[in-house]
């Protein structure tokens, strides 16, 4: 059986869940999220914890038993807590600045980018002297954040020999030395 597929979701105080015609619906302090599941996987509530079960062994209700069950989880916490990521932007001249839902990015084109983000999606663009600017996104959907960073990410990758772009807060680019002076 599968190990996160078994483990129960906690239901926090302030949480719902609720599970009707294959559609599970958690409303929370933050908001309201769902998530359609498959007919074949089984839903369950009981005694404040949300439980998924699934009808065989077979490798496809394997696969989305443990799916499932992380996808409800990861709404439990979103709706209860939210989600936060922080991105650094790294460079010469790399600015962010946010006005309402639009991040407007100088990344060293001849020309600013503006990204439109989705209302689920809060943005906040911090620029301290002697610091790299920060874009700090909030949502309570963890998909959707995780998407929204990635296409602000593809933007400017880190590259591998200064280290510029745009990436996460903490993580690890994995450096190359460069040129060496030619030996004969």
């Amino acid at each position: 059986m599968s190990r996160i597929g078994k483990a129960p979701i906690a239901i926090p105080a302030g949480v719902t869940v609720e599970v009707k015609d294959h559609v599970v619906t958690v409303k929370g302090k933050n908001g309201s999220l769902q998530q359609e599941i498959n007919p074949d996987i089984n839903v369950t509530i009981e005694d404040g914890h949300v439980h998924v079960t699934r009808p065989s062994d077979d490798r496809e209700h394997r696969a989305l038993h443990g799916l499932y069950r992380a996808l409800i989880h990861n709404m439990v916490v979103g709706v209860s807590e939210g989600y936060r990521k922080e991105m650094e932007l790294v460079g010469v001249g790399y600015r962010a600045t946010a006005n309402g839902q639009v991040l407007e990015l100088s990344l060293g084109f001849s020309h600013a980018i503006y990204i439109k983000l989705p209302p689920e999606v809060k943005v906040e663009a911090k620029s301290e002297r002697n610091k790299n600017p920060l874009i700090i996104l909030t949502s309570d959907d963890k998909q959707l954040l995780g998407q929204v960073c990635a296409k602000i990410r593809s933007l400017r990758k880190p590259e591998p020999y200064k280290g510029k772009g745009i990436k996460f807060v903490g993580e690890v680019i994995r450096r190359k030395s460069g040129k060496t002076a030619g030996a004969k």
